[in-house]
């Protein structure tokens, strides 16, 4: 009986606290999104029986998002510059958490702890810092005047989608680095020797071993970053405020705090919710997946 209940019993503090702050929220995300709006203050009228939803303004939502809708624009740039940062946070980190498995050494903890250095920093300080350095008369605009790579300051704050993307990549390529590190150092070295004893050359050996085993780094450190980068908004405000690079936080943030039916903003988030439970949902498939491949391979 005491093994019974004691793992359970450990796990308990965690599920209420999931359920205090997520699914209580979460359902009340719900009763506003699919409930109604006051026809005089235009104040949301939350309904918390499932069997009255008014799913009204979901459809309202979905035909903004739809192709020609006011919103669609919005979504498809929202996930222009998610593939884009993940990409390029890939490229970058892959490298650097591929050295710190395989080639560090000693130097192995520096280099964790040097990408775990800016996590000490509050997010929105590293941002403002950035602000500052990419000014008219920043430190940015004058090392790349003084390079020749520019003949004059360049507008970085004024709208850049290439800023957003930066920022995203600055912000969130750390919480992509660890995982695939941890990925990258768990593989056994006797899968890249074997492949080495049977003629593989460095890269093949690479691309045929190393990098399938570590796809499950991949994919978990995708989603860690691609989930809140789709629900970010404080990251354009802070370095563009402008309505070219609005993403689609960016318009749920707009309703909730500035426009006139937070309803529409509930029923965004539920919109939005749904669209990143099916990349969990493909997520947890593919390590289901390649558990079961690894499962296979071990009994062979």
């Amino acid at each position: 009986m005491y093994r019974r209940w004691l793992w359970p019993g450990l796990a308990l503090p965690g599920v209420l606290w999931l359920v205090l702050l997520f699914v209580v929220p979460f359902y009340a995300v719900l009763g506003v999104a699919l409930g109604k709006v006051d026809p005089i203050l235009f104040q949301p009228v939350p309904i918390w029986n499932p069997l009255e939803w008014n799913v009204g303004w979901l459809n309202e939502v979905l035909s903004r998002l739809a192709p020609g809708g006011i919103w669609f624009d919005v979504g498809v740039r929202t996930i222009v510059y998610v593939l884009v940062s993940l990409a390029l946070c890939l490229l970058i980190g892959y490298p650097v958490a591929y050295y710190a498995a395989r080639h560090a050494g000693r130097w192995k903890g520096v280099i964790l702890i040097l990408i775990i250095l800016p996590l000490w920093i509050s997010y929105m300080m590293r941002m403002l810092a950035w602000v500052n350095l990419l000014q008219a008369d920043g430190y940015v605009n004058r090392f790349l005047m003084f390079t020749h790579v520019l003949s004059q300051p360049r507008d970085w704050l004024g709208g850049s989608a290439s800023t957003v993307i930066f920022a995203l990549v600055y912000g969130y390529i750390p919480y992509l680095i660890l995982p695939l590190f941890a990925s990258l150092d768990r593989i056994d070295r006797s899968h890249l020797e074997a492949a080495r004893d049977l003629g593989a050359s460095p890269w093949s050996a690479f691309r045929t071993v190393t990098l399938p085993l570590s796809k499950t780094g991949i994919l978990g450190g995708a989603v860690l970053i691609t989930l809140p980068m789709f629900g970010d908004y404080y990251t354009p405000n802070i370095v563009s405020g402008s309505p070219k690079t609005s993403m689609i936080g960016n318009q749920i943030d707009l309703y909730f705090h500035g426009g006139p039916q937070p309803t529409i903003g509930a029923a965004l988030t539920i919109v939005l919710a749904a669209f990143l439970t099916i990349l969990m949902l493909y997520y947890m498939w593919s390590i289901h997946r390649a558990q079961r491949e690894v499962g296979a391979v071990g009994a062979l």
